[in-house]
This record gives C-alpha cells, sequence and structure tokens, in this order.
C-alpha cells in the first residue's frame, strides 16, 4: 500500500484561493483548520484505505464553501456501500485464513508438547506442567480465587500479564474461560502451574484484542489464595 503524505503537507501543497496555506498557522482559523486536518488524517489512517488525498480535500473544500459536488448523495451511498461490503468480505477472508494457521500451528505444538518432560494432559486437552507445588487446599469452581498470571501467545509474546501491572487479580472461577476454570482447580493454594489451553477452551474462533481466532494460549497460573 502507498504511503500518503500527510494532510497538513496535503493541504499546504494546495492553493486556496490562491493563497497557500502558511506553516506557520498563525490565526485561530489556521490552527484550528489544521487541528480538523489531523483529526480526519487519523481517521483515514486507522481505516487504511487507499486513497487520493487531494480526492478527499477538494470534497471537503466543495462541501465547505457550499459548490456543486462532482458526486451525487444517491451515488455516493451506492459506492460507499460496495465499497464496505468489499472491505468486509476482505476481513473475513483474512480471519479465516488466520483462524485455519493459528488452528494447525496450535495442533501442532499440543502434540509435540505433550510428549515433553512433565507435561500431563486431561480429558479435556487441557495440558499442564507443575512447576511449585503447593499444600493448601484446592479451589471449586464457584471458589473466588487470587492468583498472579502471565499469558503468551505460542510465538513468546506477552498479551497479560498481573506481574507486570504489579498487583494480583481476584475473580470467580467459573466466570472465566473453560481452561482456567478446569485448570486452576488441579492447583491447590501456593502452587505455581503452566497450563497450555488448546482454543476451545480459551476464546474460540472469536479470539479478542492480541488473541487470534483459534490461538492456542500458555499461561503461567500462581494460585495465591482462595476467598
Amino acid at each position: 500500500m502507498k504511503r500518503f503524505r500527510t494532510f497538513g503537507s496535503l493541504m499546504a501543497s494546495v492553493m486556496l484561493t490562491g493563497t497557500a496555506l502558511a506553516t506557520e498557522l498563525e490565526t485561530d482559523a489556521q490552527k484550528m483548520g489544521y487541528i480538523i486536518g489531523m483529526d480526519i488524517g487519523s481517521s483515514l489512517r486507522r481505516q487504511g484505505a487507499e486513497l487520493d488525498l487531494a480526492a478527499v480535500y477538494d470534497a471537503i473544500k466543495a462541501v465547505y464553501n457550499g459548490e456543486e459536488l462532482a458526486m451525487k448523495p444517491e451515488e455516493a451511498a451506492t459506492i460507499r456501500q460496495s465499497f464496505t461490503a468489499k472491505r468486509r468480505a476482505e476481513a473475513e477472508n483474512e480471519r479465516e485464513g488466520l483462524a485455519a494457521t493459528n488452528a494447525a500451528e496450535g495442533d501442532k505444538f499440543l502434540l509435540e508438547n505433550h510428549s515433553k518432560e512433565g507435561v500431563q494432559i486431561t480429558d479435556s486437552g487441557l495440558q499442564y506442567k507443575v512447576i511449585d507445588l503447593g499444600d493448601g487446599p484446592k479451589p471449586t469452581a464457584t471458589d473466588k480465587v487470587k492468583v498472579h498470571y502471565r499469558g503468551t501467545l505460542l510465538n513468546g509474546e506477552e498479551f497479560d500479564s498481573s506481574y507486570a501491572r504489579g498487583e494480583p487479580i481476584s475473580f470467580q472461577l467459573d466466570r472465566v474461560i473453560p481452561g482456567w476454570t478446569e485448570g486452576v482447580q488441579l492447583m491447590s493454594v501456593g502452587s505455581k502451574f503452566m497450563f497450555y489451553i488448546p482454543s476451545d477452551l480459551g476464546y474460540g474462533t472469536s479470539g479478542g484484542g492480541p488473541i487470534g481466532p483459534n490461538a492456542t494460549l500458555i499461561f503461567q497460573i500462581e494460585l495465591l489464595g482462595i476467598e
């Protein structure tokens, strides 16, 4: 995708009523115009669409000045709907491809990981490894527990960590992903486990935030207490 000039540089290069926009931004009108341009530029950049910024400027200028538009509203609506549908289809295809890749990588990882020393597996497919074994009680699914944890993707990227935030968290055990609900019940207070969570025991096909669809997750969890 080609790199765009910033909206500000475009504004500076386009002649408006015979005068180039002053780069010093001396007047309030110039400053506010530049700020609005920054907002528009940020929005366009987030959308990631390839646009002709000269056409963007022409449309803004025409609407602002009440001039005749080069496109009728009905035509614009049709083009917008077609463009939106195309972008949605592209995004869905990309998501399906990522889901398939994540599923394959997860299956391969779990198959190899299962044979490693100390790794155990439950009937659901949850894999875990004991790092430290505490001597406290074990929680039930309806208990509220207090834990420290670190979550990473298969590539080692850390997506969440109570250690990084500097404080543990408390939650009811049956209100988290199935892999956590099942896994933490295997732990006694004072224990530290590694969990290798298949996607169907994690965030599934939907994913969320930095967690992609069908992602296999790795968690280090330290059970500090039952509240």
